[in-house]
């Protein structure tokens, strides 16, 4: 195809395709992107449609470009939907290794000091704050924050342990 030919088709055509791409797709950057793409194929690869048979060679190209481009997202995002099931799918590995964490730390909490433990659980467990748990036990605020340190301290020393 001749210089001056192309140029007259895709000044006669462009806004045409382009127009039935973005009512496919409802993206007027990719429409014009996918519209792009198919005079990029009729110049490269010398297509000189008959004449009368311009717009169906067009509309034809654009419509398969944009299947393939609609496939290949649709590929990506089931890709990536698997992705995130795996990631957020635990494996049985991860489930034995949380059990064998959960296991110490079980033995390490029943281990524990007891003065230590009831502040921790009524800080983890209950959600009370350092004030409502002086309170509660009839202790300062410093000493609940001596227990909570020492009781951190102490499961930290366990857990690393085992």
């Amino acid at each position: 195809m001749k210089q001056q030919a192309f140029k007259q088709l895709f000044d006669q055509y462009f806004e045409r395709v382009r127009n039935y791409l973005f009512y496919r797709c409802g993206d007027p950057e990719l429409a014009t992107d996918i519209t792009q793409e198919t005079f990029m194929r009729i110049w490269e690869k010398k297509l000189d449609p008959d004449k009368g048979k311009e717009k169906a060679l067009l509309f034809k190209i654009a419509g398969d470009l944009f299947i393939s481009d609609y496939r290949k997202k649709q590929t990506a995002l089931k890709f990536a939907e698997i992705k995130k099931q795996e990631e957020t799918n635990p494996t049985v590995d991860h489930e034995i290794e949380y059990n064998e964490l959960k296991a110490q730390y079980e033995k390490a909490l029943s281990a524990m000091k007891e003065k230590q433990r009831v502040v921790f659980l009524m800080s983890r467990y209950d959600g009370l704050k350092y004030k409502e748990i002086a309170e509660h036990l009839d202790i300062s605020v410093k000493a609940v924050e001596k227990r909570m340190r020492e009781a951190l301290e102490y499961l930290k020393a366990q857990l690393k342990n085992e």
